[in-house]
């Protein structure tokens, strides 16, 4: 899939365009922070955090709110090693048999 894993991100410069596949253990969309969406996506090495632009959330809204397994590609935003990927896309990951919740919009 192309996907790296959370762990391998901090070995990416600031701008670098990756991918990034897990279970989504968190959503938020502060009301403060202007129609952007925050994902956290847990993988087998830890938590990735995805910033989502309120057209890319329009454009995918039911599969942002509602998917389970996700990827997302972006450009890495990756200052003083507090790293976030910068979502240009969003796709389903196909995974059926797990039973894990995430928690949402706390």
């Amino acid at each position: 899939m192309g996907a790296i894993s959370a762990s391998a991100l901090k070995r990416l410069p600031n701008g670098q365009r990756a991918r990034i596949a897990g279970f989504v253990i968190s959503r938020q969309m502060p009301g403060t922070a202007k129609g952007f969406f925050f994902l956290s996506i847990e993988d087998e090495t830890g938590v990735s955090r995805a910033i989502v632009e309120p057209d890319l959330f329009d454009k995918h809204r039911a599969l942002l709110s509602h998917g389970r397994f996700l990827q997302v590609e972006g450009w890495l935003q990756n200052i003083d090693n507090d790293m976030s990927l910068k979502a240009f896309d969003v796709m389903p990951l196909a995974i059926h048999d797990m039973e894990v919740r995430s928690h949402d919009f706390h």
